[in-house]
């Protein structure tokens, strides 16, 4: 389950001057992507290319990528300016309703909007606008005032108003990814979270809350899906995907955010099989880990999402490095961050069995 060594020929920068990462598309309720005239739009995460790539966390906002005959396409930021109600914008999913034509974007705000320092407070927010046609490339327009559906209880859900955090050791409230249920009709976002009782310090866990209306305006947190209490720190951008009968759930954990002393994977892509929703959930492959990077280039992809075709969208992230350490050659930094879509896969299921095709 290990993806080609990306090389040179992947790293093609699609916004110039800007870092892009984590990408979801705008895809169906049941999972698929939409086409439009043959082509797709994505959301992705985009900021400036600065000297120290982990920069750009701090500056995120969602951009529309148009992706048509394999060449993306630059649609410009989907809010604008001041609209959000974070300092920056943070991984979600959208979904289009056919009918009306309704985009909902689902969404994090990191920190409030204004802030004068930057915080790590994580809300989750909806919103919805009108998809629109007319021009050379779709786009999205008339987006409805953010709303916040879903709240932590600060029980079972660690709240997250933290003022200040380092990346891999942050709590989770954030990266809702819409699912909806084909065996009911339920509509749901699952989230990664952090287990509020825990003694340890990873207790990541993937939320998970319903939608009580159509509108989806009305939302019930659920207990929480899956676990990882003294395991892992991260589960993120959770999602799920329905194949053949069975309940698919996915998430990627970075190799640093394991338990020390107990069971470490790759950085890679990870999931759990259930034969509904709500379990039970067995680990796929028999140990979770559904793809890792290859093992000569551990850090060359990140934030993978599966889309209901089964393919599988990345961003590069360090690579090249050909078994120098970032913490040794910090001059890498730069150089060798991709910021830009990797190379899609092809992700092939059967039962709790995954593997790559090719």
């Amino acid at each position: 389950m290990v993806p080609p060594v990306i090389g040179a020929g992947d790293v093609v920068p699609v916004l110039p001057g800007m870092d892009v990462w984590d990408m979801w598309p705008l895809a169906r309720r049941d999972g698929m992507t939409v086409d439009i005239a043959g082509a797709t739009l994505w959301f992705a995460l985009a900021a400036p290319r600065y000297p120290d790539p982990i920069e750009r966390h701090g500056h995120a906002r969602i951009h529309l990528l148009i992706l048509r005959d394999g060449t993306w396409h630059d649609g410009g930021p989907v809010f604008q300016n001041g609209f959000a109600p974070g300092s920056r914008d943070w991984s979600g999913s959208a979904i289009l309703d056919e009918d009306s034509g309704r985009v909902t974007l689902f969404f994090t705000a990191a920190g409030r909007a204004g802030e004068a320092r930057l915080t790590v407070e994580q809300r989750l927010f909806k919103t919805s606008g009108m998809l629109d046609r007319s021009g050379a490339y779709p786009c999205i327009v008339q987006w409805s005032a953010p709303y916040e559906f879903v709240v932590s209880d600060d029980r079972i859900y660690t709240l997250v108003n933290q003022a200040e955090g380092v990346p891999g050791e942050l709590k989770a409230f954030r990266d809702p990814g819409y699912f909806r249920d084909p065996t009911d009709g339920n509509e749901y976002v699952l989230f990664a979270a952090s287990y509020k009782p825990s003694s340890h310090k990873n207790n990541g866990m993937i939320g998970i809350a319903r939608s009580e209306d159509r509108s989806m305006m009305r939302w019930t947190l659920l207990d929480p899906l899956i676990t990882a209490d003294g395991v892992c720190n991260e589960l993120e951008r959770p999602h799920a995907v329905s194949y053949r009968g069975q309940y698919y759930v996915f998430w990627s954990t970075q190799a640093s955010v394991f338990e020390q002393g107990g069971p470490v994977g790759p950085t890679g892509l990870y999931g759990m099989v259930a034969p509904s929703l709500f379990g039970p959930y067995r680990p796929i492959n028999g140990s979770g880990l559904v793809l890792a990077n290859p093992p000569s280039e551990p850090t060359q992809a990140y934030s993978w999402w599966v889309m209901g075709d089964l393919s599988v969208t990345s961003f590069v992230d360090y690579w090249g490095l050909r078994g120098r350490k970032l913490a040794n050659h910090p001059e890498l930094a730069r150089s060798q961050f991709g910021g830009v879509p990797a190379p899609f896969l092809q992700l092939r299921l059967d039962g709790d069995r995954a593997w790559l095709e090719g």
